[in-house]
């Protein structure tokens, strides 16, 4: 087991995902959390209710989560600064988070860009330098639109790999052996 850790712009905790190392491919680092799962932030421990799957792809600018059923949100995309594996923690995938989100909903909500308005607070309250603002706003948009196209590694073929890979591992819920 290893953890995802991501931090805010300041260096303050935000989530830590409990995970496994699942392998690469031509997309990146993907990792695993099975249902039962925790992922804890300040003031907040959830334990998830269905395997999910996250890519770190090479860029470091964002870590795209693919849940499985029975999740409702297919795709949670966070659009991130300086992902990538940590230099204190051997093993450990970390970053910034930088709020924007790009979502695909398997309901009526359809695909968007979330958390603009928690975007627009930060930027200014942890000032985010111009550069950095510029790239992750195209990013997000360029993000939605290939999420929209389900272009790969947006696509279900490509993550569903990558979670029946999580499953033949045969991991239990934590805190069952």
């Amino acid at each position: 087991m290893t953890q995802f850790r991501w931090r805010k712009w300041d260096g303050s905790v935000h989530w830590v995902h409990d995970c496994v190392y699942l392998g690469h491919d031509s997309w990146g680092e993907w990792f695993g959390q099975p249902a039962g799962w925790r992922s804890i932030r300040p003031g907040r421990d959830v334990v998830t209710a269905a395997p999910n799957v996250t890519l770190m792809p090479p860029s470091g600018e964002y870590a795209m989560t693919v849940n499985a059923a029975p999740s409702r949100t297919r795709i949670y995309i966070d659009l991130g600064w300086d992902i990538g594996w940590s230099q204190t923690v051997p093993g450990a995938p970390e970053g910034i988070d930088m709020d924007l989100d790009v979502v695909r909903a398997l309901d009526e909500r359809g695909i968007w860009i979330d958390d603009r308005d928690e975007w627009d607070e930060h930027r200014v309250h942890y000032g985010y330098p111009p550069h950095v603002v510029e790239r992750l706003e195209a990013l997000a948009v360029d993000l939605e639109r290939r999420v929209t196209a389900a272009e790969a590694p947006f696509d279900d073929v490509t993550a569903d790999a990558w979670l029946e890979r999580l499953a033949s591992l045969g991991l239990p819920p934590q805190g069952e052996s």
